[in-house]
């Protein structure tokens, strides 16, 4: 069944089309902002073996050693290198973080698309989410990690569990106005299968919001990983990260500050980079900002 032309707009394919460069770069420029500092924090944590050095080192007659050619960030309480250890470090909370964002929108987009398709499922799958979401991120993180132990794994299935309900809300209440549109209807009436309809219009429609919902689920993770290792729930302490660098630092502030302040912008900075990027995301994808562009 051919569709009427007036509704190609809204076709599953029309939110998701490639945008060049230039063009995002002048409409949306927090996208390119935070996508480039995004991808500059993912190419050096990839890189760190090449540059930054041994992160597990430890040289006790070089301990609390300020900056130096030698040492970027200076040393830390057990003679590591700081700068090393932070650019490390950064692969734990990269790799946290979009992997959490990952599972939560994985798992948000299946329970969000069968609820808002399905009003049994909804009923009953919807109310487990809301007690979900009643619950504090990090007290259930703290939580599952207690049972379990600390690790990489653990912590990143701990982070995305209470980041799912969210997403899984957004999808639905996205499935459930689009379900209601002339397309879908069109294709039902047609004799089009129900996973089809889901496949070629319901599922497409739902990537903008994900998109942008996944951003910041991405920063949350960075930012309760961090807390997390911190309280010293999170990676082992003899894996580097900027929670645990924080944490094993703080008692010299005073004598060694860039031993804190190091991990403490990088944080910042790839908070601020992933946050830009789903504001940027947000822009592009919201049909009143493209009628004002």
């Amino acid at each position: 069944m051919t569709l009427p032309s007036a509704t190609l707009e809204t076709t599953p394919t029309a939110p998701i089309r490639l945008f060049s460069l230039s063009r995002v770069a002048r409409r949306h420029p927090l996208v390119l902002i935070g996508g480039g500092l995004l991808a500059l924090l993912i190419v050096l944590a990839l890189a760190a073996p090449f540059y930054a050095g041994d992160p597990g080192n430890m040289d006790p007659f070089k301990r609390l050693q300020p900056p130096s050619v030698e040492m970027w960030f200076g040393s830390d309480n057990l003679g590591r290198d700081v700068f090393a250890r932070t650019i490390f470090g950064a692969r734990i909370s990269l790799m946290v973080g979009l992997l959490s964002a990952a599972c939560a929108a994985g798992g948000g987009l299946l329970i969000g698309i069968l609820a808002g398709y399905n009003r049994m499922f909804d009923n009953i799958v919807m109310r487990v989410m809301d007690g979900l979401m009643s619950i504090p991120t990090i007290l259930l993180a703290i939580a599952l990690i207690s049972l379990t132990g600390p690790g990489i794994g653990i912590l990143i299935v701990a982070i995305a569990i209470p980041e799912t309900p969210a997403v899984a809300r957004l999808v639905r209440s996205v499935v459930l106005s689009v379900r209601e549109r002339p397309y879908v209807e069109a294709a039902l009436c047609g004799g089009a299968r129900l996973p089809k309809v889901l496949w070629r219009h319901i599922l497409p429609s739902t990537i903008p919001a994900l998109m942008v919902q996944s951003a910041t689920v991405c920063a949350s993770a960075i930012m309760t990983e961090a807390a997390l290792s911190f309280l010293g729930a999170g990676v082992p302490p003899e894996i580097p990260s900027w929670g645990n660098m924080i944490a094993s630092s703080r008692l010299y502030l005073a004598s060694a500050p860039l031993t804190i302040f190091g991990p403490g912008v990088c944080l910042a900075i790839t908070v601020l980079a992933v946050n830009l990027l789903g504001d940027g995301l947000r822009d592009m994808f919201d049909p009143r900002t493209k009628r004002r562009a």
